[in-house]
């Protein structure tokens, strides 16, 4: 029986090499590299989180806050741990976006200047619990869930839903798309309106013990306005891997509404066609030609994919046209799960020559004769 023996331990003598030193300071950068790199990966997109863009007011970030924050309360989902997870990230969004300080160095240095900054002595830097976030905002009631009344909610202008044409490269790679947006706005004009108007209960009397009950509309003095067509550029992320249907929520990027609040626009992803692949879920298809010749004796060939790597695709024997093969691996990446993707299908096409002449023809009859049984 073999027996490793150990090799005498560094550590047993009084000093260390400089050629171990060196390698032991360059493990421990290689895995703080490594750490940095894992966690760019990871870091959050506060702003997208809440559906806005890097420009929104200090008041949009309030009202997609409320908003999001309802939806996904985990009263109004028990049960259900996605929502309970996207009402955390909700939750240490808006704990940035919302104090002035914590957004400015989130915007000059992400999530990481801001987890530094409450460890010198900052403040809170985007750990704390939705719940509490939510506590703050809400006063510590959930208006509808917690037994309290519920606020009334400010009407919103109509929501638009467009769909987004996206290539595969793009869903493949991701990328961000510059999408330019043609907009009603509301702005200010000359006069004076209505606004706010109320509807009050009121009782007259009419005569000895005989009393009127009528409706009184009640309204405030308002500065007029009117709308406007305003042109503006949205910023588009896509992920790699996104899957159709999937919705872009651009916070209050809708149709104005005339004393509330604007609708929400949303993006909805759809693959655009392709003249070499088809995509399915995950899975990618295409179709490969070959030669009559590459379909008798098999071949070894390759093709260039989306991100620049040559894939090899290799058949030993026969191939008949139609013939079908998976590549396991190379087709779309798993939306939201890192390095997984879905499988290549590829289907083979045989190009047979157009026409012999008589002495090809002859060949190939003595060449095949009796090579195949029917």
């Amino acid at each position: 029986m073999a027996v490793d023996v150990p090799r005498p331990s560094r550590a047993m003598g009084s000093r260390t090499s400089p050629r171990g030193s060196l390698r032991a300071r360059f493990a421990l950068f290689l895995l703080i590299a490594l750490a940095l790199v894992g966690h760019a990966v990871a870091a959050a997109d506060y702003y997208k989180t809440l559906g806005l863009t890097r420009g929104a007011s200090d008041d949009q970030i309030k009202r997609a806050y409320r908003k999001l924050a309802l939806k996904y309360h985990p009263d109004k989902n028990p049960g259900d741990e996605k929502a309970a997870n996207q009402f955390a990230e909700i939750g240490n969004a808006y704990e940035v976006l919302s104090d002035s300080e914590k957004r400015r160095i989130y915007d000059r240095h992400g999530e990481e200047g801001v987890k530094q900054h409450a460890q010198q002595g900052g403040g809170g830097g985007g750990g704390f619990g939705g719940n509490d976030i939510f506590s703050q905002f809400f006063g510590g009631g959930f208006g509808g869930f917690g037994g309290e009344s519920q606020e009334p909610e400010t009407p919103k202008g109509d929501s638009v839903t467009v769909d987004l044409e996206v290539t595969i490269r793009d869903l493949y790679l991701g990328k961000v798309l510059q999408i330019a947006r043609d907009k009603n706005v509301i702005v200010p004009a000359k006069g004076k309106r209505k606004c706010n108007c109320k509807q009050r209960m009121v009782t007259k009397q009419i005569g000895p013990g005989m009393f009127q009950q009528y409706a009184k509309e009640e309204c405030e003095e308002c500065p007029n306005v009117k709308l406007a067509r305003e042109s503006l550029v949205l910023r588009a992320e896509i992920d790699p891997g996104v899957p159709d249907g999937h919705e872009l929520l651009f916070f209050e990027e809708g149709e104005p509404l005339v004393d509330g609040e604007p609708g929400d626009l949303r993006m909805r992803i759809k693959t655009s066609h392709d003249d070499t692949f088809r995509r399915d879920g995950d899975d990618l298809h295409m179709t490969f030609r070959i030669t009559l010749v590459d379909a008798l004796v098999g071949f070894d060939r390759t093709f260039e994919h989306f991100d620049g790597r040559a894939v090899p695709l290799r058949r030993d024997g026969v191939t008949t046209p139609g013939s079908v093969a998976r590549v396991r691996g190379e087709g779309m990446p798993v939306h939201n799960a890192h390095k997984k993707h879905g499988d290549l299908i590829v289907t083979y096409q045989v190009d047979f020559p157009t026409k012999l002449d008589d002495a090809t023809r002859e060949q190939v009859k003595r060449l095949f004769e009796g090579a195949f049984k029917v």
